[in-house]
C-alpha cells in the first residue's frame, strides 16, 4: 500500500501521489469481502507495549505516511502469555468484540477442531522474562511459534505468520522457525519497525547500488535496541551491488577500545561516516564524541563478500538510530536518520501498514531472510562481547535478494 520511495517525487507531488494511491489501493485491498481474521499471540498487552502500539492500530485505524486509513484486517482472537497488573487485553476484547483464549491452539481454532483464522500475528516483546549471562532477554518467541505451527501441522492447514522484531535470542531456534515455514509451506514475515519508518533526510538506494563501507548508529540496550540498529543497517546494505551472501565474522568492542579502533589504520575509514550519521541527530551534540558517549560499544561486521560495516551503539547519550555509507564517486557520505518522532510513533504506522498488506495479500513485502540474518548477527555479537574475541560465523551464510522496491514511509 505505501510501498514507495522518495526518489523522483517531491513536495506536493509526493503528497498527491500518495493520497491517490493510498485511496485506490486501500479500496482494492478491502474490496467487498470480509476482512481477514487475525489471531494475536502475545507475551503481554499493556500500555505502550508492542502489542498495544500494533494492535491498537489494527483495532482503531492509523496514519501511514500521515494519511488516515481504516484497518483492512480484524482481530478475532488473542492469547496472552502473561497478564500484568495493568493489562489492557481484557478491556480491548470487551470493546472490540474479540475473544481471549486460554491456549494458543484455541486462539487459532476459535475453540473448534480446525484452523479458523486467516493469519497469525506473533508479538513476543515485553513481559517479565529472565535475562541470560549475555544480557539477552529470553522472550519465548520460539516456544509460542512452535505452538502455532503445531496447530498448522495437526489441522493440515497453514496461514501467513508475522513475528515482531527478531525471530529469537537463539540462532538455532530462529533457523528452525525459518525452516518450519518452508516445511509447512506458509509465508513468514518478520522484523522491526525501523526499516519501514520515515527517513530524514530521505534516502533510498536503488537496487544494485555500488556502496563502499557503511556505519550504523544506535542507542540504549545492546539486545533490544542493538537489533533495531542492525536491521536499520541491513535494510540499506542489502541493496548494494550483488545479492546478500551473509556475514563471515563479527567482533564487539567496548569503552575506550571503541575509540582506539576508530583511530587505528583498521578503523579510520569509519570516522567520516560516523560524523555524517551524527549530522542527522535531532539534537546535535557538541565536543568530541569520546567526551559524551562514555558507554559506547562497537559492533563490527565482516560480510562474506568482503563488505565492511560497523554499528556504534552510543548508550543513553542519544536517542536516534542513523545510517551512513559512502557511494563511490560521491563527494561526501549519504546519511539518514530512521525517524521515530515526526508524529506519534510513525514507525509503528509503517509497520502495521505492511503487516496488514502481508495478511491481505499473503505475500511478504520484504524477505524474512533479512530478519534471520540480523537475528544471528546480534546473537554472535553478544557472544563476542561475552567472550572478548572476534567470532567467525560460517552459519550466517544467509543468501537473499533485496526487493526491487524499497518499502518504507516518506511522509
Amino acid at each position: 500500500m505505501s510501498a514507495f520511495t522518495s526518489e523522483g517525487l517531491s513536495g506536493s507531488d509526493r503528497r498527491d501521489f500518495l493520497r491517490h494511491t493510498l485511496c485506490a489501493t486501500a479500496g482494492a485491498l478491502v474490496a467487498p469481502r470480509e476482512k481477514k481474521r487475525i489471531a494475536v499471540i502475545a507475551t503481554e498487552y499493556r500500555y505502550y507495549s508492542h502489542t498495544d502500539v500494533i494492535c491498537s492500530r489494527i483495532l482503531e485505524g492509523y496514519t501511514p505516511n500521515n494519511v488516515r486509513v481504516e484497518p483492512r484486517t480484524r482481530i478475532v482472537s488473542m492469547y496472552t502469555d502473561q497478564v500484568p497488573e495493568k493489562d489492557l487485553s481484557r478491556a480491548a476484547a470487551a470493546k472490540h468484540g474479540f475473544t481471549i483464549y486460554p491456549t494458543i491452539a484455541e486462539a487459532l481454532t476459535l475453540g473448534s477442531d480446525r484452523l479458523s483464522v486467516d493469519a497469525v500475528l506473533l508479538i513476543g516483546e515485553h513481559g517479565q522474562y529472565p535475562d541470560n549471562e549475555k544480557g539477552q532477554k529470553l522472550y519465548p518467541r520460539y516456544e509460542l511459534f512452535k505452538q502455532i505451527t503445531d496447530v498448522f501441522r495437526r489441522t493440515g492447514r497453514s496461514v501467513p505468520v508475522f513475528t515482531d522484531k527478531h525471530l529469537s535470542y537463539s540462532w538455532t531456534k530462529a533457523k528452525e522457525m525459518y525452516d518450519l515455514s518452508h516445511q509447512l509451506n506458509f509465508p513468514l514475515m518478520a522484523g522491526s519497525s525501523i526499516p519501514v519508518t520515515v527517513r530524514v533526510p530521505a534516502l533510498s538506494f536503488p537496487l544494485d547500488t555500488r556502496l563502499e563501507k557503511a556505519v550504523g548508529v544506535g542507542y540504549a540496550g545492546l539486545d533490544s535496541y542493538g537489533f533495531h540498529a542492525l536491521e536499520g543497517l541491513q535494510c540499506m546494505l542489502e541493496r548494494r551491488r550483488g545479492a546478500e551472501t551473509g556475514i563471515a565474522a563479527v567482533e564487539t568492542l567496548s569503552g575506550a577500545d571503541v575509540w582506539r579502533w576508530r583511530a587505528s589504520d583498521q578503523g579510520r575509514w569509519s570516522a567520516p561516516l560516523l560524523d555524517a550519521a551524527l549530522g542527522c541527530l535531532r539534537t546535535p551534540k557538541s565536543g568530541p564524541i569520546e567526551t559524551w558517549a562514555k558507554d559506547a560499544t562497537l559492533f563490527r561486521l565482516e560480510y562474506r563478500d568482503g563488505f565492511q560495516a560497523v554499528v556504534y551503539m552510543l548508550g543513553q547519550s542519544i536517542d536516534d538510530i542513523m545510517f551512513a555509507a559512502q557511494v563511490p564517486g560521491a563527494s561526501k557520505p549519504r546519511a539518514t536518520r530512521f525517524d521515530l518522532t515526526r508524529r506519534a510513533l510513525p514507525h509503528f504506522d509503517g509497520l502495521v501498514d505492511f503487516i496488514e498488506q502481508f495478511f491481505v495479500t499473503g505475500r511478504p513485502l520484504y524477505p524474512v531472510e533479512r530478519t534471520l540474518l540480523t537475528t544471528g548477527a546480534l546473537e554472535a555479537l553478544l557472544d563476542s562481547k561475552h567472550q572478548g574475541r572476534r567470532i567467525e560465523t560460517p552459519h550466517l551464510n544467509v543468501r537473499y535478494r533485496a526487493p526491487r522496491r524499497d518499502y518504507h514511509e516518506f511522509a
